[in-house]
């Protein structure tokens, strides 16, 4: 039973390398909070204040967790969990 976790290449060097995780289900605060236990400091690349950071977007199956319960949106056993960095540009 697990939640597979995409790395984008921009926070790999927090997870030796790893592009894919597998956490334990959960809300998405809680795979943070296990993120952080196996790869410390990933927890402050993605929350500020509590809160996700701004340019940081955390997708459950495709779907944007800021229109579901933010933080607190449940990701169930077999869920794919991708947190995307916001791209800018000109």
């Amino acid at each position: 039973m697990s939640v597979k976790v995409r790395i984008p290449a921009q926070l790999r060097q927090v997870t030796g390398g790893e592009g894919l995780v597998e956490c334990r289900p959960g809300t998405v605060s809680a795979i943070i909070a296990e993120l952080e236990e196996k790869h410390s400091g990933i927890s402050e690349r993605l929350l500020e204040n509590g809160e996700l950071r701004r340019f940081i977007n955390i997708y459950i199956d495709g779907d944007d967790i800021r229109f579901a319960d933010g933080l607190a949106t449940e990701a169930a056993d077999g869920a794919e969990l991708s947190i995307v960095p916001a791209v800018a540009g000109g």
